[in-house]
């Protein structure tokens, strides 16, 4: 529902979705449950989105739980680091965290999520591309270096930390892990 078509009552639907995802989880997210707590018609719903996880990817994609400001603070490690910062508080913070891990966790086990899930990070890395054409041009980044690798790598630290070791984010972690990145990259 990237298009702003949709029903009426299209947010309270892409809301519900999100809420029920972290209180019941994927397995057990419904259309009809969906259909209830946003008080539509469970035709509705079909009408739209044809399968709970087309539901969800439109949820994912079109709520603005997720959804961030690329930074501009002037550096790229700056930016990186900022970008960072957010995505800690997103997989720390109700109710983002239970969605992200979730959505995330159920569309490694679900082609057509997946599908959704990639356009979700496709989204996500066109709008984060600006802050590598910045550096690039401030003579900070390679004009060959690689935006996709370089989020994947913070991205994935951040994951690998707090949802697969299930340790805390210490003060200063988002500049280290920046510091540590940008190294590796060097001109």
């Amino acid at each position: 529902m990237t298009n702003g078509s949709g029903p009426r009552r299209t947010a309270e639907i892409l809301d519900a979705t999100l809420h029920l995802l972290t209180e019941r989880g994927y397995e057990r997210l419904t259309i009809e449950g969906v259909a209830e707590r946003a008080g539509v018609n469970k035709t509705t719903i079909y009408r739209w989105w044809p399968s709970k996880a087309a539901l969800l990817g439109a949820a994912l994609i079109d709520a603005p739980l997720l959804r961030f400001t690329a930074p501009d603070t002037g550096s790229l490690h700056g930016d990186l680091t900022a970008l960072t910062q957010a995505l800690v508080r997103l997989l720390t913070e109700p109710p983002s965290a239970a969605v992200a891990v979730a959505a995330f966790g159920a569309a490694a086990q679900n082609p057509e999520l997946a599908a959704y899930a990639r356009t979700f990070f496709a989204d996500r890395l066109a709008a984060e591309l600006p802050i590598f054409t910045r550096a690039a041009q401030r003579g900070e980044l390679a004009a060959d270096a690689d935006p996709m690798l370089i989020m994947d790598a913070l991205a994935g630290a951040v994951w690998v930390r707090l949802v697969l070791r299930q340790l805390p984010i210490e003060e200063g972690y988002a500049a280290k892990l920046t510091s540590v990145l940008l190294a590796g990259i060097a001109l």
